[in-house]
Order: C-alpha cells, then sequence, then structure tokens
C-alpha cells in the first residue's frame, strides 16, 4: 500500500499519460483549449497558442490582477456565494448551511479545514448518507500552518471560506464532463472571466487510501479553485473503482472576490467595512500605490517557499527600488492591520462554533493567532479591541453567516479573558527580558520558549535588545513553530480493550437489546463463539450471543456486571460489532445451546442515572456559563461520575451551586427522555451538530438522546425513561484539568444517598473529636485553625499569649444540610471530603502540643529519663522532636537548657527529606571549651552526606537520613562521638 503523497505522484504519472480517460478533455477541446507543458513538468491546458508556461504565479510572474483586473463582473465577498448559487442551484445542487468549524462528528480532525471535510468520514465511506446528492456549500475553514504569512503575502488568511461544489453518487450516475462544465460556466458567465485568460493545470489527489485526477484554475498567477473528482481506492488486492464517486470542488471565496475587484490584496476584497473602521481608528498613512505594486512580488515573500525571507525582502525591494529597511517601514504597519482583521475574524467563528483558546492542541492555535494580533496592536500603540472588531466582522457577514452574531457576547468574554492572561504575562516579562538581555546568547529555542511560556512575543525582545545594540533575529516562521509544539491532548476516557479473539467469518454482529429499555434485566440469547483468552491481563472465558441487554464499556460509560446461566461476568467489551461477556470460569454450556442473561439491578440503575446525570449536568452548565460549553470527556462509573466541559476558567462556588440547582430543577420538572434511532442525515439536519457531544459516531444510522428542550445528544448508553427518575445530583468538586477544560465531579441516584451516608458519618466523627454537636462544627473547627495559627505566631516571636487562646470554647452554631456543611468544612481546610478527618486529627494534635509548649508543660521531654551524664558535671541529651518548627525547637531549647546549664543539647527535627540537626551547650559549658560543637558535628555528618556548621557552642545542620532505623544508629554513633570527645578532652 502506498502513502498518500506516493499514490499522487504514481497517479499523476498514469493520468498524465492518458489525459483523455482521466480528465475532461472532451469539454476542454470543446471550448478551444490546447494541452502544454510548462518547464516546472505541469501539464496545463489553455487557449493561448504562444504560452509555454503554466499559471502558477512562481512560474508566470507573480500576481497580475491588481493593475489589469481581467475579471468582467466584480463581484463582493457575500456576492460570491450568490453567483454560485444564481448558476448552480438551477442546475440541481442544493444550497446548504455551513457546518461548525469545530468538526466534533470527524474523529480524523480537529477542525474543519475544507469544505469536504463537512462530509467526512461517514458520507465519503458510504455509512451516512449525504445531505443531497448534488449540493452546495460555503464552508468557513481553519488552518493554521501559514499564520507567518497571514498580512504579508496578501494572499493568506487562516479562517477562510471554501464554497464546495460537491457530488456523491454511484458509478453509474457519475458525470465528470458535467460537473467541470458547471465550475467552468460559473467562472466564465458568473465571474466574467474570457477563457483566454485562465489556464487549467493536471494534477491528481490522494487521501485515506482513495484518489483520483485534480484540475487546477489559474488566472494572472492566481489559483482561483480546483476540482478533485475522486473515482478509485488502494485495496490489499489492488486499486479499484469506488462504490461512491466523490466529486470535490473547493473554491475560495475570497480568493474570487479578490480576484474579481482587483484590490491590493485579498483582505481589501473580502472585509472592506472593518478595514475602514480599523483605519479612522489608528490614523495610518496608507500607501495604496506602494502596496499595488508590492501586492505583484508579495507571493515571494511566503514563508514555507523561502529559505532566508530577509534576502527575499531583499529582492522584493530592488523590484520597486526601496531599501528593505524603508519597504517594512512603509508595508508593516498595513500588515498589522490586514492581521488584526483575518485573526478576529478566525476567532470570531472558531469561539462562537465553541474552540476555546488554551495551551493545547487547536486552541493553542487560536491563542496563537490571538497574540500575534494583539502584539500588531501593541506594537504600534493603536487602541483596537478584538471584541470590537469581531462584532464588526459578524455585522460584516450576516447576510451569508447570521448565527456568528448569537455569539457575540460569549466571544467578547472569551477575549477578556484572553486579553487578561495576556497582559499579565506581559507585565512579568518586563524583568524577565531585562535579564536576558542583560545575559545575552538569545537563541531561537529562548525565543519560543519566552513565547509558548510566558506569552512574550519575539517583537518586545527584538527592541529591548535594539536599545543596547544587541541584534536579535526572530526565526521565519516563528508562530508555525510556536504552534507545532502543542500537539492535541484531549480528555479522551479510553474505551478500548484489546482483545484476540479467532472468529468465524460468518458470524453476524450481536443485536444489542438495552437500547429498548434500562430496565431490561433479563434476556435470552444463543450461544454463538465461546473461545479461553485475556482482557486487561485477566484470564477469562469469552462468549459471544446473538443478541444480549449487556451493556459494553463505551462513551465513558463502564459495563454492566452479572451472570450467563448463573456464572458471573464482572466485565462486557466491544470487539467489532460484536458484545463479548467475559465469564469468570468455563461455562458449562456450549455454541447453539440457549441462554439467561441476567443484569445485576443496582449497578444497571446507577449507571443509568449517571448516564442520564452527565446529560443533564451538560445541559445545566450550557445554560448557567453560555453556549461555548460542549462536552470534552465523561466517565461514569458506580460510585461517581464527571464530566469535562469546555470553559475558559475554573469556576466559582457560586457557579458550581448554580449548575447543581439548575440541573436538580430539571430533574424536579421530571421531562421525559426520548431515544430514537434514526438516518445520520436526518438527526443532523433536525438537531445540528451539537449531537456529537460525545465525540464521533460511525454508522448510517445513530441513536439520538433527547432531553425536551435541554440537551440531545447521539448516545448509544443506558438512560432512564424520565429525569425524575434519578431524584437528585450532587456536584463533589470542580477542577481545571487543563487550560480550557473544566471537571464537574458528580454522584447521582442512589449513589447521593450513599455519599450523603458516608458525610453523616464524617461529621458524626468530627463531633466526638471536637466535643461539640453538629451545629457547632463549622464555628469550631474555624476556631482550631484561627487558634492554632495565633498559638504558633505568638511562640514564634516570643510575645505574651492570652490565656483565651490556650482553649477551645466556641460556642456558636450554624445551620446548614449535610453536603452543605461538607462544602463548608472543605473550603475552610481547602481539601477534599476523604481528607477532613485527618486534617482535623492532625490540627488538633498540633494545637494541643503549642499549647503544652505555651504552658511549658509536657514538651516530651523526659529529663528524668533521657539525659546522660558523660563525666562529672556535663551531661548529653539527644532528642528527636517530630513535628515541630525550628522557632519551637528553639523555645523548647531554651528552656531546657535555663535549667540545666551544664547541657550538651543535641536536637533532629525529622521532615519528608530527612533531619534537620542542631546543638548547643549549657552556658556553664561554653567557657570550659570541653568541645567546639560546630566543627566536630560538621566533620561527623558529612560521612553521612550531611552538611552544616557553626560555632564552638552551637551546630546547625542537615544529614538526609528518613529511614527510622538509619535515624535511631545515626542517634546512637552521635551520642558515641560526643562521649569519646569530651572524654578525650578530660584526658587532655
Amino acid at each position: 500500500m502506498l502513502t498518500d503523497k506516493e499514490q499522487k505522484k504514481a497517479f499523476k504519472k498514469v493520468a498524465s499519460k492518458n489525459p483523455e480517460e482521466y480528465y475532461p478533455v472532451n469539454v476542454l477541446n470543446e471550448k478551444g483549449f490546447h494541452r502544454e507543458q510548462c518547464k516546472c513538468g505541469t501539464y496545463f491546458w489553455t487557449t493561448d497558442q504562444d504560452r509555454k508556461v503554466c499559471g502558477d504565479p512562481v512560474c508566470s510572474g507573480g500576481f497580475d490582477v491588481i493593475q489589469n483586473n481581467p475579471a468582467g463582473n466584480e463581484l463582493s465577498f457575500i456576492g460570491v456565494w450568490e453567483k454560485i448559487v444564481e448558476i448552480l442551484k438551477p442546475r440541481g445542487y442544493k444550497p446548504i448551511n455551513r457546518y461548525p468549524v469545530v468538526a466534533r462528528w470527524n474523529p480524523t480532525t480537529e477542525f474543519t479545514i475544507a469544505s469536504i471535510a463537512a462530509f467526512q468520514p461517514y458520507v465519503i465511506t458510504g455509512e451516512a448518507e449525504p445531505p443531497a446528492k448534488k449540493l452546495v456549500i460555503p464552508q468557513f475553514c481553519l488552518r493554521f500552518g501559514d499564520i507567518e504569512n497571514v498580512g504579508i503575502t496578501g494572499s493568506h488568511c487562516t479562517g477562510f471560506v471554501m464554497i464546495g461544489q460537491h457530488v456523491f453518487v454511484s458509478p453509474d450516475e457519475w458525470n465528470q464532463s458535467e460537473y467541470f462544465r458547471d465550475i467552468y460556466d460559473f467562472l466564465v458567465d458568473g465571474v466574467g472571466l474570457a477563457k483566454e485568460e485562465f489556464v487549467i493545470h493536471e494534477d491528481a489527489w490522494a487521501g485515506g487510501g482513495s484518489y483520483g485526477p485534480c484540475m487546477e484554475f489559474f488566472s494572472r498567477g492566481v489559483e482561483l479553485f480546483n476540482q478533485v473528482y475522486t473515482m478509485f481506492e488502494q485495496t490489499p488486492d489492488g486499486d479499484k473503482e469506488l462504490d461512491l464517486k466523490v466529486l470535490d470542488m473547493g473554491l475560495g471565496q475570497e480568493r474570487v472576490a479578490w480576484f474579481s475587484q482587483g484590490t491590493p490584496n485579498i483582505y481589501e476584497a473580502i472585509f472592506p467595512k472593518v478595514l475602514k473602521k480599523l483605519k479612522e481608528i489608528t490614523q495610518i498613512d496608507e500607501d495604496l500605490d506602494l502596496y499595488r505594486r508590492f501586492s505583484r512580488y508579495s507571493a515571494y515573500l511566503n514563508i514555507d517557499e523561502v529559505e532566508d525571507i530577509d534576502k527575499a525582502w531583499e529582492e522584493v525591494g530592488k523590484k520597486l527600488n526601496l531599501e528593505p529597511s524603508t519597504l517594512k517601514e512603509k508595508i508593516l504597519p498595513m500588515t498589522g492591520i490586514y492581521s488584526i482583521a483575518e485573526h478576529a475574524r478566525a476567532l470570531l467563528f472558531a469561539i462562537s462554533d465553541g474552540k476555546l483558546p488554551s495551551n493545547v492542541g487547536g486552541g493553542y492555535n487560536l491563542r496563537a493567532i490571538f497574540r500575534r494580533a494583539v502584539s500588531f496592536a501593541d506594537r504600534f500603540g493603536w487602541d483596537i479591541k478584538l471584541n470590537d472588531v469581531a462584532k464588526w466582522h459578524a455585522e460584516e457577514l450576516y447576510d451569508i453567516f447570521p448565527e456568528v452574531s448569537d455569539h457575540l457576547d460569549e466571544v467578547s468574554r472569551v477575549l477578556d479573558v484572553e486579553y487578561r492572561k495576556y497582559y499579565k504575562n506581559k507585565k512579568k516579562a518586563k524583568k524577565l527580558i531585562k535579564k536576558l538581555i542583560k545575559d545575552g546568547n538569545i537563541t531561537e529555542d529562548i525565543l519560543i520558549q519566552l513565547y509558548d511560556s510566558n506569552g512574550i512575543n519575539p517583537e518586545m525582545i527584538i527592541e529591548a535588545g535594539k536599545k543596547h545594540d544587541i541584534k536579535i533575529k526572530k526565526p521565519d516562521d516563528f508562530y508555525n513553530k510556536v504552534v507545532e509544539l502543542h500537539e492535541q491532548k484531549e480528555q479522551i476516557h479510553q474505551t478500548y480493550v484489546e482483545l484476540s479473539l479467532d472468529l468465524p467469518s460468518e458470524l453476524e454482529d450481536t443485536q444489542i437489546e438495552y437500547w429498548k429499555d434500562y430496565l431490561l434485566l433479563d434476556t435470552d440469547g444463543i450461544v454463538k463463539y465461546i473461545q479461553k483468552t485475556k482482557v486487561e491481563n485477566k484470564e477469562c472465558w469469552a462468549v459471544i450471543t446473538d443478541k444480549t441487554n449487556a451493556y459494553p464499556t463505551s462513551g465513558g460509560q463502564l459495563h454492566d456486571v452479572g451472570t450467563m446461566n448463573g456464572i458471573k461476568f464482572d466485565n462486557v467489551v466491544k470487539y467489532r460489532g460484536y458484545i463479548v461477556h467475559c465469564l469468570s470460569k468455563k461455562p458449562d454450556f456450549k455454541v447453539g445451546d440457549k441462554v439467561k442473561i441476567s443484569i445485576d439491578k443496582d449497578w444497571r440503575i446507577q449507571l443509568a442515572a449517571h448516564h442520564t446525570a452527565t446529560h443533564v449536568i451538560n445541559a445545566a452548565a450550557s445554560d448557567v456559563l453560555g453556549s461555548h460549553i460542549n462536552q470534552a470527556s465523561a466517565k461514569k462509573t458506580f460510585e461517581k461520575a464527571h464530566l469535562d466541559i469546555t470553559h475558559y476558567d475554573s469556576l466559582s462556588d457560586e457557579e458550581i451551586k448554580q449548575i447543581e440547582n439548575r440541573a436538580n430543577e430539571i430533574i424536579e420538572n421530571d421531562l421525559e427522555i426520548n431515544s430514537y434511532v434514526m438516518p445520520r442525515a436526518e438527526a443532523e439536519h433536525k438537531y445540528g451538530m451539537r449531537l456529537y457531544q460525545g465525540g464521533a459516531v460511525p454508522g448510517k444510522k445513530i441513536r439520538v438522546v433527547e432531553i425536551p428542550g435541554e440537551d440531545v445528544e447521539a448516545c448509544g448508553g443506558t438512560h432512564m425513561h424520565h429525569a425524575g427518575e434519578i431524584e437528585r445530583i450532587k456536584i463533589i468538586r470542580s477542577q481545571k484539568v487543563q487550560d480550557g477544560i473544566v471537571r464537574l465531579e458528580f454522584t447521582g441516584g442512589n449513589a447521593v444517598t450513599r455519599l450523603e451516608n458516608e458525610d453523616k458519618q464524617i461529621l458524626n466523627n468530627l463531633t466526638e473529636k471536637l466535643g461539640v454537636m453538629k451545629s457547632q462544627l463549622i464555628p469550631r473547627i474555624e476556631e482550631l485553625i484561627t487558634k492554632t495559627k495565633d498559638v504558633q505566631k505568638a511562640i514564634t516571636k516570643g510575645e505574651e499569649i492570652d490565656n483565651d487562646l490556650l482553649q477551645l470554647n466556641s460556642k456558636k452554631s450554624t445551620s446548614l444540610p449535610v453536603f452543605d456543611t461538607i462544602d463548608r468544612i472543605t473550603d475552610i481546610l481547602k481539601c477534599t471530603p476523604e481528607d477532613i478527618e485527618n486534617i482535623v486529627d492532625n490540627t488538633l494534635e498540633n494545637y494541643q502540643r503549642l499549647v503544652n509548649l505555651a504552658k511549658n508543660e509536657d514538651i516530651d521531654v523526659d529529663i528524668d529519663n533521657d539525659i546522660i551524664n558523660i563525666k562529672e558535671g556535663v551531661n548529653l541529651l539527644i532528642k528527636e522532636l517530630q513535628g515541630f518548627k525550628s522557632k519551637e525547637v528553639i523555645k523548647i531549647s531554651q528552656t531546657l537548657l535555663k535549667d540545666h546549664q551544664k547541657l550538651i543539647l543535641l536536637t533532629l527535627i525529622p521532615n519528608k527529606n530527612g533531619i534537620i540537626l542542631n546543638a548547643l551547650l549549657g552556658k556553664e559549658l561554653e567557657s570550659e571549651n570541653i568541645i567546639h560543637l560546630g566543627k566536630e558535628i560538621r566533620h561527623f555528618v558529612q560521612k553521612y552526606n550531611g552538611k552544616g556548621g557553626g560555632r564552638s557552642s552551637n551546630f546547625q545542620g542537615f544529614v538526609p537520613l528518613k529511614d527510622k532505623s538509619a535515624i535511631n544508629e545515626f542517634k546512637d554513633s552521635l551520642l558515641t562521638k560526643i562521649r569519646n570527645l569530651v572524654k578525650a578532652k578530660d584526658k587532655d
């Protein structure tokens, strides 16, 4: 099997040798075209008998539509769409609305990158019916491979409309000549372009194993569109004709508008009203005459096609008789205006369709163009907000894309968040830039890292470098390199299980019964297959029946558990079109036997409750936070569930409560939950692409689950009959799992009752620990936290401590439900419910220790038993003080040495990294010169990889010992060392 690139190259050779078989030669001959071959090797068709070069701008000498526009009809941006509909609709093409730019229905891509992508993969593979056999669509697309070219070349965009002329028919209905003639007539009659003004290239296309010939239309160096005839596919047995042939004509609506108007660049043609407002705000010195001349050669500045962009600017400058610096000075402000306008339009569509700027995958592309646009405004000191520019675009595009106006408030909120993050990073960046300039050696990798991590655009660093006469060069394709760092890392819960089964070819797919009714707990099936195997490294017996009511792990929902003829299965997996029951022991039945499949009732009801609750919370979150909310991922287990939603910020406690209240309101309304199995095209037409909240769903028919007026999704999970059966939902916690994704962890149904009982037990345990009633728990915990901090602060500073701080005596009370009480306590302690008791225990123990320390009582130092007499008048104490802070140990040491002035005191404070070691001499020993603690103990701890130092009367250091036995051995050795040193000094 060839790669797509290899297939395209190979087929192009075949087609070039047999043009009559693969290209519409009969129509080309009829229209007076003849075939030539360019010096670059491309075959092309032209009516010009003297023409020897193809239409590519590199071969034909750049763009040549500015001064001498050959189009007979001047078309506005929206006018291009209106004109193609006018020509193609009477010929049987159905105009349809655009699909979202966020391609949730398509598992192979994140964004809609071409008009044909709206129908990939399932229409193309024949798994779904197309909206019409012949159609035309104004598809807004996003591509981010040319960010650096936007505004410079005059022809590049990150967001653009590809008008698709598409046909999906069987081989016997295929009519290549007719499709070619249709688009040819649009060019001649619609655009008003004489056939002498364009050339048509022969090419080939390949993708996903399919391939076919392609024709590209060029005029004056501009590629207007191409028409791909997808007719063949590769198979292991050789190439064959496709059962469904596809016409894929992608016409750049922007390109044709630009071409027909002859404006200096594409931007002036496609959003003139937006540019007018931007020019008024910036008061830019616009030299359109220069820009017209520059536009002819701007294609030479394409980052993807030049090795040295500085040299390319020099070449363009020579053609215009200008120094590169002068040319840039005049051109770059205009490119800034164009880039701001273009990037704002791309952001408008992406955010409207539910994609948020972030640090991950496609979201990072959006952040990159946002920062690039804002950096232009900052660089030239323009008072421009992208929020306003997006609004202007929505107004200018209302006649063709009215839907984006519905989301302007949300687009503005998202952009406000991005501005806040951008300027916060920029503020932090000033000190960092100063240090980097001072250190010098700012490499390309450092520039990319600074932008990626801190949002510092390279222009800021270049300008700072100029002030210190340091030249810093920005990589030619800087933004493209940054974007390449961020591959998609979506939160997807794996539902595919690796399984190896040797299945007979005649085995039919398993018939699904659980869709009929989630309460269908028992069903009969005929055994079709049995094999001993391993699933998730666990041995089991795999059994497939003709039909089953057992749900396999899928769509983030955990599998059912139950029995088959009394034999337990604790896993159910989907394998191709089969549902496999994983039995715990060898079955006593055989293939062909009838068996009874029984599902654990509590398990099934709980999972159905959690799956239905997921849909309810998704609807509630959208109501509370906005329509930008989409499901990024979900997981439903017996104990709890979580839903990951797209949102630009962490959720506040108030927002979480609002979502929970709205979800429980939906439950109280007890709406009927409808499910239908229907043709994909019908479902998409009726409900739109929000169907695919949970991701792409294969098949000509899909199951739709609807909570009327609240939520509708393509979903294969088990669901309750009415929302009221969930009874209630409790959101346990919320957390930001990645930039732009927020997780809501929750329970529903009986799991809420189980959780409530667990929380009640926690509260009961706390009342015993703290000696208060439940209503007094919150004030008592607040008192405990406050007084612990206050006593510790007073001890550290050596201040007198008020007697009230040394006792817990709060009598305040609050009256809150169980969940609210737990939520309030977790807020106070900044922990999860599972950690509450441990934290209270530790805090209570710490408070009591501090109280005892403040009272000089019971500091866990038994003088009589722990002090060792080394010789007459010299005593030694080595004491381990677990849980104490260094300043507290100083307090203990001072207290002890007041009463024991002939004591050598060594204290050890264990922590997670090792032990902190302190040593002090009693006052009466300091003048006797019996030991130099700083020197002797420093030498001693070095044997244990420790370090430290001090004077003759003190030592402070650290020893990296964590094991209890090692610490005890260290203490024994230290004791022996000190004893021997003191005795040796006595002999001296």
